[in-house]
């Protein structure tokens, strides 16, 4: 039989075990899902509670409704077809790369594009001259004015091939001195040099970046 002093203890034994599984059970989440993650564990902004704003979505396309029939959907072609020409034509005239031709393209054809248009060339007068010289030299024209035709020809060919020669030591100068190791080759550019110094400025394309007399 227990001691009179051990039965008064029992109910405050029994009163210390109810309190700690209180505890216990009172455990707050938080706690119990502190003790469970891994050690190192980075909480997401989902289990702090943070909600992150859905980002406004401005650039979606407008869904295009289907041609109603073959004679609306070949317009609906034609009118895309119209605007991506349109779109090429603007950024080649402008220089893009990504619109220009294979032979347009590189840091060393724009120079040269450059070299050439920063300067008057003999070669914007060859076909005006040429179209002159084709009507001085016809039979029907007296026999002054053909000989002035023929000699005038002959200065023009010889302009022009001064001048080329001359744009084709500017051209290799400048190229060897900008890109000492391009893959280019030099006839290439020369050759591209030339056809574009005896095209009419306002034809060439790309349009001339520079003016008359840029240093370049």
């Amino acid at each position: 039989m227990l001691a009179p002093a051990t039965l008064c203890n029992v109910p405050s034994l029994f009163r210390r075990k109810s309190a700690d599984v209180v505890d216990e059970v009172e455990e707050t989440p938080d706690e119990v899902d502190e003790a469970a993650r891994p050690r190192g564990y980075t909480p997401s902004k989902k289990d702090l509670g943070v909600t992150t704003p859905k980002r406004a979505t401005n650039r979606r396309r407008a869904v295009e409704a289907a041609p109603a029939n073959r004679r609306e959907a070949y317009k609906r072609s034609r009118e895309r077809q119209r605007a991506e020409r349109a779109e090429a034509m603007a950024g080649m005239r402008a220089g893009d790369e990504k619109y220009l031709l294979a032979r347009d393209r590189g840091p060393e054809r724009s120079l040269v594009r450059d070299i050439v248009d920063s300067r008057r060339t003999v070669g914007t007068w060859f076909f005006g001259g040429a179209l002159v010289v084709l009507i001085g030299s016809s039979a029907a024209m007296p026999d002054p004015v053909r000989l002035i035709s023929n000699l005038l020809w002959g200065a023009l060919a010889l302009g022009v091939v001064v001048d080329s020669i001359l744009i084709s030591r500017k051209v290799g100068k400048l190229i060897r001195a900008r890109f000492p190791k391009t893959t280019q080759r030099m006839g290439s550019l020369y050759l591209y040099a030339i056809m574009r110094s005896i095209t009419f400025r306002r034809m060439r394309m790309p349009k001339p970046k520079v003016t008359i007399g840029t240093a370049v």
